[in-house]
């Protein structure tokens, strides 16, 4: 069936919208997927703080191409679907990457990071990174490291001081 001029440009806008707000984009290839395993990797894709869909390659291209992303034709050509990632790019890229060891129908063709061009290699590095969540638990532990010894440092006088007082209490009182 084909498509209105009108459903085409509805589509193009909400492809734009999409590649402005992403931090990142994952294209796959998904032939011989069942709706089954689509709705499952949505799910999962949108667990992670992300959306995944069904595209078509000449409006994606064009939506890509009117962002100032210049994309190879490669990841427009067979079937193709994008993982959209609007806060957690590690997260949608594990999402799609653990599909693909599910599932011998979904490949990883590449994506965005940021702007900057992806390949499907760099796509499984940047799933192999920990979720946002985690990345901030260490960042905070690090912060956290110095103030802490810090102020261990400065109550160790103190304590000592106090130590050497109960000892001298204690020992009077045995006397």
């Amino acid at each position: 069936m084909a498509l209105s001029r009108e459903r085409k440009e509805e589509m193009l806008a909400q492809y734009t919208d999409w590649v402005q707000r992403a931090e990142a984009v994952v294209f796959a290839e998904y032939s011989g997927m069942n709706m089954a395993h689509i709705n499952k990797l949505r799910g999962n894709v949108r667990n992670a703080g992300g959306e995944f869909h069904i595209i078509k390659n000449t409006l994606a291209k064009r939506a890509f191409d009117a962002a100032g992303m210049a994309t190879p034709d490669e990841l427009f050509k067979g079937s193709s679907a994008v993982g959209i990632a609007f806060s957690d790019p590690p997260g949608v890229a594990k999402a799609i990457v653990d599909a693909i060891k599910d599932s011998e129908f979904v490949k990883v063709k590449g994506g965005f990071l940021n702007g900057q061009l992806l390949s499907a290699a760099d796509v499984k590095a940047l799933a192999d990174l920990p979720p946002l969540p985690v990345v901030q638990s260490q960042l905070l532990a690090v912060i956290n490291t110095p103030a802490t010894q810090l102020a261990r440092l400065l109550n160790e006088p103190a304590r000592q001081m106090a130590q050497v007082l109960k000892a001298y209490a204690d020992q009077g009182a045995a006397a």
